[in-house]
């Protein structure tokens, strides 16, 4: 255990040696962000896609509808599908800042690596939520401390840095999160299956897709589809639906500069009404009084 603790306070000088003020910091190494925060935040209505967060300094929570997930210093928090969450800082001052990394994962390496692994329990095909967090240990600590000091080396970061984020998803298939990797890449698995609705529901989240159809295409009759869709992302196939035209909606207004009918239009509502209810439920304000207090607070 000590050893650990003294690999995270590792962890934490490099992330802080880069992330010097409060910030999101993409680096030369596409799939990771390191992030600062000098206070607790706000909460952040966002996506989590397929990946690994981790926190070196401070805490963090992440709700997934009414579930809670907090995470420390040393320990991890793995995505396996997307999922609309909210996200804040919970533990940090400015003179022990909340730092944190997060390594966005790779569906096809995992798939492969997954193939080429032997592991001593048969995976089992019950469903599960597709989060979850985990301490870290050391072996995986010491690797990702190993991909953030090849930043100081970008010659070698186009060699490296694939072999390195193939190690860490090798130990986390090994580790305690593998099941949920694992289930995610299971051909013909109810994990597997709906993922590939969730992927469809990205593409086509502005269509009105019958929840019969969604269904069909994971090949589950639609009460069986519901309950796993429900274990997988925590929400309704109409609740994640409703979650990712609000977050595109949000991001139309703020990149855009599309006023809250128009973004309601393009996103797939027909009621600018229902739309600005809907809006104020997730992100505590109207649409153009939470977009005002966004652009105010940058």
């Amino acid at each position: 255990m000590l050893q650990t603790q003294q690999n995270v306070g590792e962890l934490a000088c490099l992330v802080d040696h880069i992330a010097q003020t409060d910030g999101d910091y993409g680096t030369q190494i596409p799939s990771l962000t390191l992030y600062r925060r000098s206070s607790a935040t706000a909460p952040m209505p966002c996506i989590y896609g397929l990946s690994l967060g981790l926190a070196v300094q401070g805490s963090k929570r992440v709700t997934l509808n009414d579930e809670i997930f907090d995470y420390a210093a040393g320990q991890s928090l793995i995505t396996s599908v997307d999922l609309p969450v909210v996200s804040y800082v919970t533990c940090a001052s400015s003179s022990e800042p909340y730092l944190g990394m997060r390594l966005e994962l790779d569906a096809r390496v995992i798939a492969q690596l997954a193939t080429e692994m032997e592991f001593s329990t048969p995976l089992q095909v019950a469903t599960m939520r597709a989060m979850s967090v985990v301490t870290l240990d050391k072996a995986l600590t010491d690797a990702l401390a190993r991909l953030i000091r090849l930043l100081a080396e970008p010659q070698l970061i186009p060699v490296l840095a694939p072999l390195i984020q193939q190690e860490i998803v090798i130990r986390l298939l090994n580790g305690v999160h593998g099941p949920n990797l694992r289930r995610l890449v299971a051909v013909g698995s109810p994990s597997q299956q709906i993922a590939r609705v969730l992927t469809l529901l990205k593409q086509h989240y502005t269509d009105d897709v019958p929840m019969d159809e969604l269904a069909a295409k994971a090949h589950m009759s639609p009460s069986t589809f519901r309950q796993h869709f429900h274990v997988v992302t925590g929400m309704s196939p109409l609740q994640y639906l409703k979650n990712l035209r609000l977050q595109d909606a949000r991001q139309l207004m703020l990149n855009e500069n599309l006023d809250a009918g128009s973004a309601a239009l393009r996103v797939g509502y027909e009621s600018a009404t229902q739309f600005s209810r809907e809006y104020s439920r997730l992100f505590g304000a109207p649409p153009n009084r939470d977009i005002k207090r966004i652009r105010t607070s940058f």
